[in-house]
């Protein structure tokens, strides 16, 4: 493992080069330090959702991936090495299914709006999405664990479904899309009524 930070400002990076854990250096636009940077980009965006008022549960939750994208993004920085356990997986795999079963099921596509918290959720599933490409696309030329991938996929999963609870927090709703189908549907359904 590399050494931990004692200085910020070091200046080895001005020749365009950045140091990994291993204490290798590589360009700063390798696909390596491409997934690190979304992945590091991903938290701060949760750190900013953690600034709005979120239910207690899913503080604690957001907290704690945090601390796993920390994790995941040590494992990116460190080529061979292990960091992201299975725990992870299956916390998000838990809290997906508590939270979703709260949720009515989709009637429609929903916009990325609602509530301060649930617009932010949708910026930070937006981000996860990107990662998880970074991740694939340095999967496919190095070799990587499953666990950083995985990850990824599920958390903005539940960060879709983090939306739509934080968009509830104060009894609101989803926010739909206006699809031509759904319009149909209500006109189709508005004229079987006046019979």
């Amino acid at each position: 493992m590399g050494n931990r930070l004692t200085q910020i400002a070091t200046r080895t990076g001005d020749d365009g080069t950045t140091g990994l854990g291993d204490n290798t250096r590589v360009p700063k636009d390798h696909l390596r330090v491409h997934a690190m940077g979304d992945v590091d980009e991903l938290n701060s965006h949760i750190g900013l959702l953690l600034c709005e008022p979120v239910p207690d549960g899913v503080r604690e939750l957001l907290v704690d991936v945090q601390h796993q994208l920390f994790n995941l993004g040590g494992e990116l920085s460190m080529p061979g090495f292990t960091l992201l356990k299975a725990d992870a997986l299956l916390q998000l795999d838990s809290a997906l299914a508590e939270h979703n079963a709260a949720l009515p099921r989709l009637a429609e596509f929903i916009l990325p709006a609602g509530t301060r918290a649930a617009a932010q959720a949708h910026v930070c599933r937006t981000i996860a999405r990107r990662a998880e490409r970074s991740v694939v696309a340095l999967g496919a030329q190095a070799e990587l664990n499953d666990a950083p991938r995985q990850y990824l996929n599920r958390l903005s999963d539940l960060l879709f479904v983090l939306a739509r609870v934080l968009n509830r927090v104060d009894g609101g709703d989803d926010i739909y899309w206006k699809s031509e189908r759904l319009a149909r549907a209500a006109a189709a359904a508005a004229a079987g009524g006046d019979e």
